[in-house]
């Protein structure tokens, strides 16, 4: 089954993660990635409830990330892994900008 992800931010172009074949990561796994990135990137809740969303958590990573992180290509590769795996989902599109996700 062929995955994708693509990330977009504001002057930059998308960046497009294929995943062709790869075997799936698996949700504990990806969930635990997304929680340490986003603790290793303080990154803050979208919500003033404190409550995220693994979609929240998603955007969030991505925008804390920017360009920069995604120039890494191990780094992305593990991201859309991660974001096609708690999404349950075969295709991502984040705009880390305007903080929202479109499947």
């Amino acid at each position: 089954m062929r995955r994708q992800v693509s990330v977009s931010f504001k002057n930059s172009p998308p960046v497009r993660i294929d995943l062709h074949e790869e075997p799936p990561l698996p949700r504990d796994q990806a969930r635990n990635w997304l929680d340490e990135q986003f603790v290793a990137m303080e990154c803050e809740p979208l919500r003033a409830t404190g409550k995220l969303l693994m979609a929240d958590r998603v955007v969030v990573v991505a925008q804390a990330a920017g360009p920069t992180k995604f120039a890494d290509e191990a780094w992305a590769r593990a991201f859309a892994h991660a974001a096609c795996a708690v999404l349950g989902k075969t295709s991502v599109n984040v705009d880390a900008d305007a903080l929202v996700i479109t499947y």
